[in-house]
């Protein structure tokens, strides 16, 4: 017996949710709630465990998810009947999953959240033709492969022909839009070439997959209600809500999000978002379509402008990927029985599925980009990231499950290719397109708020580029433009006449465990991605302070923004540094003054010596690095800065000059000179 067994009504209609306690003789793990407690418990510490094993080969955290399942199931400790009947008995499988699917519409939510339509539809040709590649392929290769497991594995056989089929080319043609993008953040590969395109090109690929997976769910049915006619009404019932939520309730949350942005928060606003996520669940559900796409759906009618859709993120995305998705992802490896997949046809089935995948997937991918004008390594690169399952992946074998499309063998052998392609994600593209290797050529892409116009000449560019002072700034948040902006102010009043100041702004993030991919997607809007090009309105306090300062400074102001770890963000720093070769490199002091009230927590990390020590270490060879605290700059500290600025604006290993060419003279010089004068 396992969670997978079969429950009647009767079985959980004795089932009670909580105990009176062990002293008065009952046991916690009979009763629903304290054994669900207990699941979490187990679910969650063995996951953070498998992470942090995990964390040297840079895999996602979906990984650990549905491998600490597997082992909690039955292919592992399950083997033992009485850990299983005692701790996942076959009555709390419905529980389980009902609290777990709670969480995974959350997160659908947040995926409509994260992609914007309009974006989608001016990521260019190049984009469209990669992820139309990217599915058409493997959605072929995946029919394919079904007509194959039809005839070798007899469960296969059993479920409907067209549900089989098209699951079968959805399982194997998805990208898994947010792993991917993290994947991008873990490899600084997000607001590269091959960055931008990939997450263009999973933008489609994610609405594409949502549609063919509508269709499949709708054809597939339930029970003894599988006629064309019965899918034909639900098909034409989920066009129809999808056709009123964006006709009707897209206008509605945009009223929402601006009442919501003049508040300054609105909680309640925040709220009847949260409302809105379970209705249109409800809706779809009714339809005879799965609740996440009322979700999803619904999460694409909220606007992207704004300040609202990062603060619903931040509402949700803690509990949501923290401890109701991991037990989701969990529960998919506690279905997950390696046992079934028994006798070598079936393994090769396995090899066959897992081939197919790869090849479908890359194949169509490299060849449209090297079509395009891609490089072979490049074009190789973008097709083994694009080969991304993991998260989406899994959502869909569920539902192929719950449907009876997927039998218990055929669904062992998709959860092991989702574990298997998603895994040797990032070691095959570290292997391929090192970003070590590729530091010196690795092209940040930024974008210009407002300043002085370009020279328009290579002579005047070379003259400008003499008479400029070209300065990194990192920033951690708002806390640290006030100081940013006395600095530049200090450094403008006392350098030589007619010099500029080419001021980069490099927003440092750090890459966490919850960082959500639209928080990528943001840090490459703001990189001047195509894909993710921001909109007149948008922006943070931060891109409105230095947008102004530009306007009013006259100061040329390039804002950049790097999703690193922050044992590894000192590579980010030294690689701009490098390639805008500035003169000088502003780093936050990791401590605040007093009076300037509380800031953003900057992390022990950050405070720790060994992160400021790698930071100041990989210096380039020409830049001077500083460190700066969040206040004023006093008098001695101004002498020394005018002082570090002459020197950073001269050649290297050049003695500084008069205006007429000549050496300068010592002090002693011209004391000497001035007693001689008063003689």
């Amino acid at each position: 017996m396992g969670m997978s067994s079969p429950v009647t009504e009767a079985e959980m209609a004795t089932v009670k949710t909580s105990s009176n306690g062990v002293w008065q003789g009952d046991d916690p793990l009979h009763f629903a709630f304290p054994l669900l407690i207990l699941q979490a418990l187990l679910i969650l510490l063995l996951s953070r465990l498998l992470a942090l094993l995990l964390r040297p080969l840079r895999q996602p955290k979906v990984i650990a998810e549905i491998v600490a399942g597997i082992l909690l199931g039955p292919s592992a400790l399950g083997r033992n009947k009485a850990y299983l009947r005692a701790l996942f008995p076959p009555w709390s499988a419905p529980v389980l999953e009902s609290v777990a699917s709670l969480g995974l519409l959350f997160f659908l939510f947040l995926v409509g959240l994260e992609l914007d339509l309009r974006s989608v539809r001016r990521s260019g040709r190049r984009a469209f033709a990669i992820a139309a590649a990217g599915i058409s392929l493997p959605f072929a290769c995946g029919v394919g492969v079904a007509f194959v497991l039809r005839g070798e594995l007899p469960g296969a056989a059993r479920a409907g022909y067209a549900p089989f089929l098209v699951f079968m080319g959805v399982a194997l043609s998805i990208t898994a839009f947010p792993v991917l993008a993290r994947i991008l953040a873990e490899l600084k590969l997000l607001t590269t070439p091959i960055g931008e395109t990939a997450l263009a090109a999973a933008a489609f690929n994610d609405v594409a997959a949502w549609v063919l997976l509508a269709l499949a769910v709708a054809i597939s049915g339930s029970g003894d209600h599988r006629s064309p006619i019965v899918s034909l009404w639900v098909l034409l019932s989920g066009a129809a809500f999808v056709t009123i939520w964006m006709v009707f309730v897209k206008p509605a949350m945009a009223w929402v999000a601006r009442r919501s942005d003049g508040q300054g928060g609105g909680e309640v606003w925040v709220a009847a978002t949260l409302a809105g996520v379970l209705a249109s669940g409800l809706a779809t559900d009714m339809i005879g379509i799965h609740a996440i796409f009322g979700a999803f759906v619904f999460g694409l009618t909220v606007p992207k402008e704004g300040e609202f859709a990062g603060r619903v993120t931040e509402r949700v995305e803690d509990l949501v990927s923290e401890l109701l998705l991991p037990l989701y992802f969990a529960s998919s490896g506690l279905k997950t029985d390696v046992a079934t997949i028994r006798g070598g046809g079936a393994w090769g089935m396995l090899a066959l599925v897992i081939g197919t995948a790869c090849a479908g997937k890359i194949v169509g991918t490299f060849a449209v980009a090297m079509a395009c004008g891609m490089s072979a390594r490049e074009a190789l690169v973008l097709g083994v990231v694009m080969n991304t399952k993991g998260l989406v992946e899994l959502i869909v074998l569920n539902i192929g499950r719950e449907r009876k499309v997927l039998d218990e063998e055929t669904f062992a052998i998709l959860v092991l290719m989702a574990l298997v392609t998603t895994f040797i994600t990032t070691p095959t593209v570290m292997a391929i397109y090192k970003p070590a290797r590729n530091a010196g050529r690795r092209r940040l892409h930024h974008r210009k708020l407002h300043g002085p116009s370009a020279p328009s000449s290579p002579s005047a560019a070379a003259t400008a580029g003499a008479k400029e002072l070209r300065v990194l700034a990192c920033i951690h948040g708002g806390h640290d433009v006030p100081a940013l902006i006395n600095l530049i102010e200090t450094i403008r009043g006392h350098t030589q006449p007619r010099r500029l100041v080419k001021l980069y702004i490099l927003r440092m993030v750090e890459l966490t465990e919850r960082t959500s991919s639209i928080l990528m997607a943001r840090a490459a809007r703001r990189n001047g991605v195509p894909f993710l090009r921001p909109r007149r309105g948008g922006g943070d306090q931060v891109d409105v302070a230095f947008d102004t300062y530009a306007q009013l400074g006259h100061v040329h102001v390039r804002p950049m923004t790097a999703v690193s770890a922050l044992h590894t963000i000192h590579d980010d720093v030294a690689a701009v540094a490098e390639d805008k070769r500035v003169s000088l490199v502003v780093l936050p002091f990791h401590k605040r003054h007093p009076g300037h009230g509380h800031g953003d927590d900057l992390g022990p990390e950050w405070r720790a010596d060994p992160a400021r020590g790698a930071l100041l270490g990989r210096r380039p060879r020409r830049p001077r690095l500083r460190r700066r605290r969040a206040g004023q700059l006093g008098a001695g500290r101004a002498r020394r800065l005018r002082r570090l600025l002459r020197r950073a604006g001269r050649p290297r290993g050049a003695r500084a000059r008069r205006e007429d060419g000549r050496a300068p003279r010592r002090a002693g010089h011209r004391r000497a000179v001035r007693r001689r004068q008063g003689r």
